[in-house]
């Protein structure tokens, strides 16, 4: 690694930071031992407080140090750790637009990325509901067009949509960027994994279907809101 910036003075190490590091370390141990991640690609970050904790640049993410994740503060400066990510701009970007976002995950999951190149359902639902699991626990997740990775414009684009839809009451909790993949949020680590893990599957589903299956009908979607209380 390199940029590694050693903590201002009087910076503090509090229990918040430390569990957030843990918990980044052991997130992107999991995703690379099952195959979410490779090499370097992808990024993690956690909110804390007006403090935001993200992998390195060019971190692989199933050897991180987690005295080496970069620290930042509430004005965007980096407090400790390795040079930030160069997602870091989207991350602090969507934590703004969505409040009870905590933690974000942006892979290149293979099935994900596929879809892009294969072609998306649709520009505002990359993949159709063809599952109560995909309806309840990804929901609506549009397609952000291609730009190059760390491009500014794209935090524009992905806080548009997550306005958008919220206002029209199905918030989302994730996009697919254009020949890069997802990225996933919630309000804990389990909860963006679970997006994350479920929007991969359904993308392999429908893949290794030739994209065939039929969404779901209007009554069983219908149903899954009653029942669930699903975004959809």
């Amino acid at each position: 690694m390199t940029g590694h910036t050693d903590p201002a003075p009087g910076a503090e190490r509090d229990e918040a930071v430390d569990a957030a590091r843990r918990e980044i370390v052991r997130v992107g141990t999991s995703l690379f031992a099952r195959g979410y991640v490779h090499a370097s690609a992808g990024n993690i970050s956690a909110r804390i407080g007006d403090r935001h904790l993200i992998t390195p640049t060019d971190a692989a993410l199933g050897f991180l140090d987690p005295e080496r994740l970069a620290l930042v503060d509430a004005r965007g400066e980096q407090r400790a750790g390795d040079r930030a990510s160069k997602t870091l701009t989207l991350h602090r970007r969507i934590y703004e637009a969505d409040p009870t976002a905590r933690f974000v995950v942006h892979t290149h999951s293979t099935h994900l990325v596929g879809l892009t190149l294969a072609g998306v359902w649709s520009p505002d639902d990359v993949l159709p509901p063809i599952t109560p699991y995909y309806v309840m626990k990804v929901g609506h997740v549009p397609l952000i067009p291609y730009h190059r990775p760390g491009d500014p414009l794209v935090a524009d684009l992905v806080t548009a949509r997550i306005a958008d839809r919220a206002a029209g009451g199905t918030p989302i909790r994730a996009v697919l960027l254009d020949r890069l993949g997802p990225v996933v949020w919630g309000p804990d680590a389990a909860s963006a994994l679970a997006v994350l893990e479920e929007l991969e599957e359904t993308a392999r589903l429908w893949l290794l279907t030739d994209r065939r299956p039929e969404p779901l009908p209007a009554p069983a979607l219908a149903e899954l809101r009653s029942a669930f209380g699903a975004a959809w």
